[in-house]
């Protein structure tokens, strides 16, 4: 049997805009994309922890080194710049991988730089 597990987490990251006007999706900076281990196009649940908003969308690769957060179409109602989000990824893992798989998370600071890798 497959468990849906976490599979990476980016916490505290801080929203640093919103476009309504774009198709969708999460605009988020490449490096912190490779550092979760997230790719473009992948499904993401968003909580936000400002408002306790929650949605489901998908990434798209921001410039790398930018620190960008940026939430884009209908979910940029659910949203404002300086909000605190926390942006996870989940797998399905069967019973015998559970004792081995371990999640990445990144936990970030106030400029969206990696503060800790657990």
């Amino acid at each position: 049997m497959k468990r849906v597990m976490l599979k990476s987490k980016i916490h505290k990251a801080t929203v640093t805009g919103t476009n309504k006007d774009y198709e969708g999706s999460l605009s988020l900076d490449e490096n912190l994309m490779e550092a979760a281990e997230m790719v473009a196009f992948e499904q993401v649940h968003v909580y936000n922890i400002t408002n306790g908003e929650r949605f489901v969308t998908y990434l798209i690769k921001a410039k790398k080194g930018s620190g960008e957060v940026e939430v884009n179409g209908a979910a940029a109602h659910k949203a404002a710049k300086g909000d605190k989000i926390i942006i996870a990824t989940y797998a399905g893992v069967e019973d015998e991988e559970i004792d081995y798989f371990l999640p990445k998370i990144l936990i970030m600071d106030e400029d969206n730089k990696i503060k800790e890798i657990k």
